[in-house]
């Protein structure tokens, strides 16, 4: 949900004695050969400097797991739990994407609906334009709209770790962020003559915020109503959850650590609120597979509404790599020597970042968690590298 940058110097140091804990598997997806394919690439990531991290890949014949790293840099050593819980970050936007999308197939909604039409008045002043974007210019990030977190007054407070410490028992409502977002002028406008052609892409968890808010304006129930109700009890996902206004993520977990610009020493924010339909999902590496396998595979969305998700504007610039493309709510990306490339999404929370990724048919899925976020640091970058390093190698084999 947040930038992916921080800054850690000295974490080898941190992290002499980091346990590792041998792969295992359910199902013999690739066997021994596999195993050790993921394992490797998980200490990879760990080697970056990151805490703990910990990844599962899924298919048709099951399970393999991996992990590396400390559970917590303080006492005894103790590894990442397997099926530690964590935050999804922006890898929630993919749900909240098939939540509209379950709407358009009802007929209850459609992607050219204008903001205006649910949110009467809601995005006005300062030169932003409900009437000009449409729900599919929410879902594909080409709104124009400014991202809150970007804008919100106290945003440069918020990331040091006593803005932190100030603010993470506090609760900002969707309404609150919307108002922050639309008191700034708009990046653009969407053509009014030609919405559908619109192809300018900038990342804002405003679009969200707004596609949540009007979700709830169409179904009269909340965001996390729908989103259990269609996504988590129909798919079994029975460690997948929404946490309000709780600031605390379930055990078992790993303490999730940020090094926030300028910081000698990383701060524990395990305890942290903030996240909506824009980046409140909490989850664990198995169900977050089972979900986007489901996606891919269309047990959750029919032809139509899967097709229209697929649709893309480039958006070389989100993540710095070339190539990528976003369509409703999930990505795609080119990998070197696959023709079909892989779909993904990811995320970031305050020490939390969330890579994963599954092939266009759904058949195979991986999601990697790391407790481990650096501001403003070269270190994140190489970090963010080596997670879609294991997304790509645990998709494609290579």
């Amino acid at each position: 949900m947040i930038s992916r940058r921080g800054s850690l110097a000295g974490a080898a140091a941190l992290l002499t004695g980091a346990s590792t804990a041998p792969a295992a598997a359910n199902g013999q997806r690739g066997g021994a050969g596999a195993r050790s394919r993921l394992q490797h690439d998980v200490d990879a990531v760990l080697a970056t400097g990151a805490t703990a991290v910990l990844a599962e890949v899924r298919d048709a014949t099951g399970r393999t797991t991996a992990r590396a790293g400390r559970a917590d840099l303080s006492g005894p050593a103790r590894p990442v739990p397997p099926d530690a819980y964590y935050r999804l970050g922006s890898d929630t936007k993919t749900y909240t994407a098939v939540l509209v999308l379950h709407l358009v197939a009802e007929g209850r909604l459609s992607l050219t609906d204008t903001v205006e039409r649910w949110l009467p008045g809601a995005v006005r002043g300062a030169g932003n334009d409900g009437r000009r974007i449409t729900v599919a210019h929410l879902l594909r990030q080409t709104s124009g709209l400014n991202d809150y977190l970007a804008v919100s007054p106290d945003a440069a407070d918020a990331f040091t770790p006593d803005g932190y410490r100030r603010a993470r028992f506090r609760c900002t409502a969707p309404e609150e962020q919307l108002t922050a977002a639309v008191s700034r002028p708009p990046l653009w406008l969407p053509d009014a003559a030609h919405p559908e052609r619109e192809r300018r892409f900038g990342y804002s968890n405003t679009n969200y915020v707004v596609a949540g808010l009007i979700v709830e304006r169409v179904t009269g129930r909340s965001w996390a109503e729908e989103l259990h109700d269609r996504i988590i009890e129909p798919l079994g996902l029975r460690h997948t959850l929404t946490p309000g206004t709780s600031p605390y993520v379930p055990e078992p977990t790993a303490t999730a650590y940020t090094w926030f610009p300028d910081a000698d020493r990383p701060t524990d924010t395990t305890l942290a609120s903030g996240g909506w339909a824009d980046g409140g999902v909490i989850g664990t590496t198995r169900d977050h597979t089972a979900f986007l396998r489901a996606l891919m595979g269309g047990r959750l969305l029919g032809p139509a509404q899967l097709a229209a998700m697929k649709e893309t504007v480039p958006a070389d610039d989100w993540i710095g790599v070339p190539g990528v493309r976003y369509g409703l709510g999930i990505a795609w990306r080119p990998v070197a020597g696959s023709r079909e490339g892989v779909w993904f999404h990811g995320g970031t929370h305050l020490g939390a970042v969330s890579e994963s990724g599954v092939t266009p048919d759904g058949s195979r899925a991986v999601a990697c968690a790391v407790f481990t976020l650096r501001m403003g640091d070269p270190a994140q970058d190489a970090q963010d590298a080596a997670g879609r390093r294991l997304v790509d190698r645990a998709l494609t084999g290579r």
